[in-house]
């Protein structure tokens, strides 16, 4: 792989509406935040050189001790969101180091990301410029519309469910963050944002296991996960 700088936007500015308000990022699991067991993957990937954690303006402090107390020597800064997705990624691209040749940016509240994972989306990205972790859909979708009817079944063969982490090259993400600024538009997946100014964005392998904590449920799979994990063969 060629000489490259890795800066990770781990993203936990969210409301946290489905969790009955609460920070899902600080919830525990398996002993520690959800949000400890994020960064630690990050920490222990050697292809990543630095961590920016974005979060809600009132939570910096807690998150910082929360990283120290972890040791996750490579968390660069703690850093306020914007009102949304899109602004709160930008805004900790902005506290990145400016060697930074590669953003990986990831929901916080995906806390079971390996590095082997993380490394693998790396890898694809420095090859075509930009890449994400995704798995195929494993069920059929329908395609519904405002009534709840379905209109299509589109073929399952082509589809994936996309996750993070998301690998982009540096240039290539702020001239799109720049185009869809001057288009007015706005993106919650930083895929569309690229393939909004016309990047092929690369599915990598990703991982079933790799799932976001969204709601109580999430939590009881994230705990069996990490106990198997943990389990000796």
């Amino acid at each position: 792989m060629k000489q490259i700088f890795v800066s990770a936007v781990l993203v936990a500015a969210g409301s946290s509406r489905r969790m009955g308000g609460k920070n899902k990022l600080l919830l525990p699991l398996a002993g520690e935040p959800v949000v400890v067991h994020t960064a630690r993957a990050f920490e222990r990937c050697a292809e990543i050189d630095e961590i920016i954690i974005v979060t809600r303006a009132e939570s910096i402090p807690q998150f910082e001790q929360l990283m120290k107390t972890a040791g996750i020597g490579k968390c660069r800064a703690v850093t306020a969101g914007g009102g949304t997705r899109q602004e709160s990624v930008w805004r900790g691209l902005m506290a990145a180091n400016e060697a930074c040749t590669h953003y990986a940016i990831h929901d916080g509240a995906r806390p079971l990301c390996t590095p082997a994972l993380l490394r693998r989306v790396i890898k694809d990205a420095v090859q075509y410029g930009a890449a994400t972790a995704g798995v195929p859909a494993k069920d059929t979708m329908k395609v519904v519309d405002d009534q709840h009817r379905i209109l299509d079944t589109p073929d399952r063969a082509s589809l994936y469910h996309t996750q993070t982490p998301q690998v982009f090259e540096a240039a290539l993400y702020r001239a799109a963050a720049e185009t869809a600024r001057a288009q007015g538009k706005d993106f919650t997946d930083d895929c569309q944002l690229l393939e909004n100014s016309g990047v092929r964005v690369y599915m990598s392998e990703g991982a079933y296991t790799n799932i976001k904590i969204t709601t109580p449920e999430d939590l009881l799979f994230a705990r069996a996960v990490l106990e198997e994990r943990d389990t000796p063969m």
